[in-house]
């Protein structure tokens, strides 16, 4: 019972903050006047999310698994990457470079590369949300693992624990924190990635319905695909603070 009310005494003020600014929205349209296909009222977008008129259930499946797919090839790659980068500093002088390369690359620009490489599908589309999402895992997973209290290291020395085992015991949790950090940052890149591949050439998902309603003038279908899309993000996103109150209670809200 006292979890469930802190739950609620916690995340009140952001549900009062949505729903003061639907308020404001629908007043924004009444009073003002704006028309439909500028900006549709709340709810008219509900209408449309919860309406046949679109297959929403198949577009969001779709999206969904892009979306996740990205998130774990980011998280995965990321991780693995900043493992390396703090093993060796022969390996970080060889990779950092070509990641912040990598990372530099428009995103937008690459995205129509993969598509002529690998065609239409989810795969494309996944793998340019991991191209958004992973540096910040790389960069937090390294700096979690490097930096670290010296006397911790020296335990490890006085108990002649070897590299290895200094990194699974002592290291790594102590990099959970930071790892999970950047994980909340690339679930949300990943949302982004995955509606970028759509929006260059998809025949499916929520982003092809933005384009489609666009090009109808269906506004408020195109709100309420926005709105499915950030519904999504903010589930990933719940998941993975979820998985950080597990993984690493000791460090509170990561």
């Amino acid at each position: 019972m006292k979890s469930t009310r802190d739950w609620f005494v916690h995340y009140l003020p952001a549900f009062l903050l949505f729903a003061v600014l639907i308020v404001l929205w629908h007043f924004a349209v009444v009073w003002f006047d704006i028309r439909e296909y500028l900006l549709p009222p709340p709810a008219l977008v509900w209408q449309s999310m919860i309406g046949t008129e679109i297959p929403w259930a198949r577009h969001i499946w779709i999206t969904g698994v892009e979306i996740l797919g990205a998130f774990v090839i980011a998280g995965a790659s990321g991780v693995l990457l900043g493992l390396a980068i703090a093993w060796s500093p022969a390996i970080s002088r060889v990779l950092m470079p070509f990641l912040v390369f990598v990372n530099t690359l428009p995103k937008v620009a690459v995205a129509p590369l993969f598509l002529i490489w690998m065609g239409y599908g989810i795969l494309p589309n996944m793998l340019i949300g991991a191209l958004i999402g992973f540096f910040p895992v790389v960069i937090n997973t390294a700096v979690g693992l490097t930096q670290i209290d010296d006397e911790l290291i020296d335990l490890g020395r006085v108990f002649n624990a070897p590299k290895w085992k200094v990194f699974l015991k002592i290291r790594i949790p102590n990099a959970y924190p930071y790892i999970l950090s950047a994980l909340k940052i690339t679930a949300t890149a990943a949302v982004v990635g995955a509606i970028v591949g759509e929006f260059v050439a998809s025949q499916k998902g929520l982003g092809y319905v933005i384009i489609t309603s666009q090009s109808t003038m269906n506004t408020p279908v195109a709100f309420a695909a926005l709105v499915w899309i950030s519904i999504l993000g903010l589930v990933l996103f719940g998941a993975v603070a979820g998985l950080s109150r597990i993984l690493a209670p000791w460090a509170g809200d990561v």
